[in-house]
């Protein structure tokens, strides 16, 4: 790395020199794919386009360096400011052309809004949900939220943690912002502190508050997370809590994804089916786990159970599934890597999994399930998951400016060095996850 000469990895002629020696090979390979995709009654190019238009938000606090409540070790050149973690997801889009918008986190990013958005603009990106914060106390704040925030059984924590909400609802009309996330650590570490069933009252309560105040053409989006930092009982713990506060809230109340906030084994492909039969899937936080909110990169550890997600999906979409639009955003730590690197390669692995479910004989899928053909059933979704689609991710970069091989190029740039010189690091490790 020392000897890469210094460059701007967002600059066109750049990506256009990284793309020359690849053009060939990548020609060769596209070819024989779009054979082999002939021969089973597949044209590539409209898969192609579709791949081109598949887009998935990069969440701000994404591109820095994470870790765990043991501790934090803090990265070279990671940013010291919410401009900075713009400027590192410019970078993200550009090479990969997949990752248009940037989900923000307040009051981590709190800053002028006008003036997040005119520099947004200027670096090519827009803004995804607007994700509120009760989960930590913040520097001056009147009420401590360590026994809850929107179920808090003190009203007045409770219309803090609600006039938070509000706040991040302003602040993302600004932004241009369509939806706000709404995830609460609130629950119990031991059996009787809470009352279940008022804790979840309170809940819908407040949430009521927060959905009232959305603008005409805003969703809000019900995160639920199994356990952590509550390790007895959290208030919205599942997709079913999830789903009954979605229902109680209204049509634009909807619940949101995690796929590593469930408990262990769960089949997250069939909680994806029921949401979307429900009418009540409004989108995902990707990432990948090995034993419960590992928060590591999508596809890193289970990319079958990634494909099988993006199925359903493409089922939905086979059968024409009315007003299905689920937000797709990056939601992981990045511990031991350079969260750059992992998110472009995040970002690639869902391009691949939406690729391989085009790849899907539908009617034939449904043929072989209807007459009961089970190993028939499995092998035809095997046979688009094995299919190697690399190909395909590369032309739609290619065919949009973007890097045919996005994390060499962005090695080459040398661009973690020039912001390691531009941003000191802190002093040694510090606790906490983000």
């Amino acid at each position: 790395m020392n000897d890469v000469v210094p460059a701007n990895p967002r600059d066109p002629d750049f990506i256009s020199r990284s793309n020359a020696p690849l053009r060939a090979e990548l020609e060769a390979d596209y070819d024989a794919l779009a054979r082999q995709l002939q021969r089973r009654g597949l044209e590539i190019e409209p898969i192609v386009r579709a791949v081109a238009d598949f887009k998935v938000a990069i969440p701000s606090w994404g591109v820095g360096t994470g870790g765990t409540r043991f501790a934090r070790f803090p990265g070279a050149g990671e940013p010291r400011n919410v401009f900075d973690k713009l400027e590192d997801c410019a970078v993200i889009h550009t090479l990969s052309g997949a990752t248009p918008t940037v989900s923000l986190h307040i009051p981590w990013d709190q800053a002028e809004p006008q003036a997040l958005k005119e520099r947004a603009r200027e670096l090519g990106l827009g803004f995804d949900a607007i994700n509120s914060n009760t989960f930590q106390d913040q520097r001056g704040q009147p009420l401590s939220y360590k026994f809850g925030s929107l179920t808090h059984t003190d009203p007045a924590v409770r219309e803090q943690a609600v006039a938070h909400n509000l706040n991040c609802i302003r602040i993302g009309e600004q932004l241009g912002s369509k939806a706000l996330t709404l995830w609460i650590a609130d629950g119990a570490n031991f059996p009787g502190q809470q009352h279940l069933t008022r804790a979840f009252e309170r809940y819908l309560e407040s949430a009521a508050k927060v959905y009232a105040a959305l603008p005409a053409d805003w969703h809000l989006l019900i995160e639920h997370k199994m356990y952590e930092p509550a390790f007895y009982a959290s208030v919205i713990q599942d997709w079913g809590s999830s789903l009954m506060a979605a229902q109680s809230l209204g049509a634009r109340a909807l619940c949101l994804v995690d796929l590593g906030h469930h408990a262990p084994h769960v089949n997250i492909e069939m909680i994806v089916a029921r949401l979307i039969h429900a009418g009540k899937l409004g989108g995902f936080h990707f990432n990948d786990s090995k034993y419960g909110d590992d928060d590591l990169d999508a596809g890193s550890i289970d990319p079958y159970r990634l494909f099988l997600i993006f199925n359903e999906l493409g089922d939905a979409q086979w059968r024409r599934v009315g007003a299905l639009k689920p937000a797709h955003m990056l939601d992981q730590s990045h511990n031991v890597t350079d969260p750059i690197e992992s998110l472009i390669s995040s970002a690639i692995e869902l391009q691949r999994a939406y690729a391989q479910t085009l790849l899907v004989d539908r009617a034939q899928l449904a043929d072989y399930q209807n007459r009961n053909d089970v190993l028939m059933a499995a092998r035809s979704l095997k046979r688009a998951f094995t299919t190697d689609v690399t190909p395909i991710l590369a032309r739609a970069r290619l065919e949009h400016g973007a890097a045919i091989d996005p994390i060499a190029a962005y090695r080459a740039s040398g661009y973690r060095n020039q912001c390691a010189q531009r941003r000191p690091v802190g002093e040694g490790s510090r606790s906490g996850i983000v």
